[in-house]
This record gives C-alpha cells, sequence and structure tokens, in this order.
C-alpha cells in the first residue's frame, strides 16, 4: 500500500470512525454503560461512551502526508519523497 493511499485510509477513517465491524463502537458503549451503571452512583447513559467522530477541522492532503512521514521516520523508516 503506497503512503498516499494509507493516508486516504486514515483520513476517512478520522471522518467516518474505526473501520472493523459495523457500529462496534456502540456496542462497546453499551457495555461500558451497563458496568458503570452497576457500580456508579450516578449512571451514565451509552451515548457518553461513544467517541467523538470528526473533530476540528480536515487535514489538508500535505498534513496527512506530513504525518505519515513523521511516523514513518519514528518507526526508523525512510521516506524517498516519490509517494505521491
Amino acid at each position: 500500500m503506497m503512503s498516499k493511499e494509507f493516508a486516504e485510509w486514515m483520513a476517512y477513517e478520522k471522518v467516518t470512525g474505526p473501520l472493523g465491524p459495523e457500529r462496534a463502537d456502540v456496542l462497546h458503549a453499551v457495555l461500558l454503560a451497563l458496568i458503570h451503571n452497576q457500580w456508579a452512583k450516578k449512571p451514565k447513559k451509552p451515548k457518553e461512551f461513544l467517541p467523538e467522530w470528526d473533530q476540528g477541522r480536515a487535514q489538508t492532503p500535505e498534513e496527512m502526508l506530513a504525518m505519515l512521514r513523521a511516523w514513518t521516520a519514528m518507526a526508523g523508516g525512510a521516506t524517498d519523497g516519490n509517494d505521491r
């Protein structure tokens, strides 16, 4: 997978939520609320355990590429600059 495609998938996941089983985040929020409410004095609703997707402004493609290059460098990899 080219770094450009990886950056596009990261951007997609940031907007839509995690990839994987559909709405697993909702399932886990319900489970967390159930466990929390058995022991807590103040009950919470499942939505309080849901992460908020699509926060803040969208990154530009250049910002995403710079972030990907930084992660690659932290992992000990190298970029040749030909990943566009």
